[in-house]
């Protein structure tokens, strides 16, 4: 009978220290295990500053060649311009030569018909002097007036086409400073979003860390276990948040 005590004394013993390192044991796996968690989190906190940092100089990339093709497309507006104005006062110069010969040539046909006036003058009687100067005299304003009324058809002319001509220009204009405005205002939405996105960041890593600490802060007054339990249901719950 003593021996069977003796036996039984020392299983409860061995029983008592297994139980006193239970809570050592638990507690350095769970370290261990918060440990790998929060390096977990950080790798995923990187890999998504990654990829946003990505994103944005995609989106710079996009920003510096939309603005290369504006300016691309001003230059070409500017060098067109350009050219429209050369062809203008190419077809001035075109013009003033067109009339010096036509005057030129109403000079030749005025000589001309003059010395038949004066050939058939030598022929006719000094009465129809007067009557041919005075013909005379009436055709020419009836040309000048033709030609005064051509040159106010042409003048006209010429207005309407600059008139329709500036009024394209500056519909276009109009046109392209609504598309960059419009860019602009996508561009200003599209920061502002960004700049929420960071500060719900921020506010969520905020208040994991000021939750962790208050656990941490009541380890020292709860049970092992349910210590370890609150913490798992903390991080599944940051989890599926993030």
């Amino acid at each position: 009978m003593p021996k069977k005590r003796k036996i039984k004394q020392r299983k409860k013993t061995a029983d008592a220290l297994s139980l006193e390192k239970l809570p050592s044991t638990i507690s350095k796996f769970y370290q261990t295990y918060k440990k790998q968690k929060e390096i977990d989190d950080l790798r995923k906190i990187k890999l998504q500053e990654r990829e946003e940092a990505k994103n944005i100089l995609q989106e710079k990339k996009k920003l510096s060649s939309r603005t290369e093709k504006i300016e691309k497309e001003e230059e070409r507006l500017r060098l067109k311009d350009e050219e429209l104005k050369q062809k203008e006062s190419e077809i001035k110069l075109k013009e003033e030569e067109q009339r010096k010969k036509d005057e030129d040539l109403r000079l030749k046909d005025a000589d001309l018909r003059r010395k038949d006036l004066d050939q058939n003058r030598r022929d006719k009687q000094l009465q129809l002097k007067t009557e041919e100067q005075k013909r005379k005299d009436i055709d020419l304003a009836v040309r000048e007036e033709e030609q005064k009324r051509k040159e106010q058809k042409e003048n006209r002319k010429k207005y309407k086409e600059l008139k329709l001509k500036a009024s394209y220009e500056e519909q276009l204009k109009n046109q392209e400073e609504v598309r960059i405005k419009e860019w602009e205002r996508k561009f200003e939405e599209e920061r502002r979003l960004e700049e929420k996105r960071e500060e719900l960041k921020a506010e969520r890593i905020a208040r994991k860390q000021q939750e962790r600490t208050v656990l941490l802060e009541e380890k020292q007054n709860l049970p092992e276990e349910e210590l370890v339990s609150r913490l798992e249901n903390f991080e599944t719950k940051h989890s599926k948040k993030n």
